[in-house]
């Protein structure tokens, strides 16, 4: 009798972990950049951050809060802009560009919704409205919002936010 309840006992363990349930190990959370690679809606950003070699950073421990613009935000720029800013000798002003869209720490949208403005890591702040329309970082509404990763939140927003020159 006792090898039969044994028996039964690993089966259920097995199986039990085959299905996830009982010990399985939960999936680790992906730090900004490969969340952002996962949705497949930020395929420009990503790019940018490799030609501007910002992918160690925002890989790195944080917390940051990116406010992410998709593909169709970057879209929106004129014609040539995103090519010109991945050429090498334009790195700088991409780098400045991108790191306008990072506030250091991670800024939840019940905090975003309290703030007129937040001091990015490029040097100077953005200007945030809230209204009964949504909220607006610069001239981005924010689509969606706390995008969950390991050292961060992502805010999607539906323009490219751009530092005063």
């Amino acid at each position: 009798m006792h090898k039969f309840i044994a028996s039964v006992a690993v089966i259920t363990l097995v199986a039990g972990s085959a299905f996830g349930y009982g010990g399985a190990k939960k999936e680790k959370q992906k730090d900004i950049v490969d969340t952002a690679v996962a949705a497949g809606s930020f395929n420009t950003l990503v790019a940018a951050v490799k030609a501007a070699d910002l992918v160690d950073t925002l890989k790195g421990e944080g917390p940051f809060t990116v406010f992410a613009p998709t593909d169709e935000a970057f879209s929106k720029l004129p014609e040539g802009t995103v090519e010109s800013l991945l050429k090498p000798e334009n790195k700088g002003k991409l780098q400045a560009i991108l790191t306008y869209h990072v506030v250091a720490g991670k800024v939840k949208a019940a905090d975003v919704i309290k703030l007129d403005s937040a001091k990015t890591v490029q040097g100077q702040s953005v200007k945030i409205k809230v209204s009964d329309d949504g909220v607006m970082v610069d001239n981005a509404n924010v689509v969606k919002t706390d995008i969950k990763t390991s050292n961060g939140v992502i805010h999607v927003i539906d323009a490219v936010i751009l530092p005063a020159e």
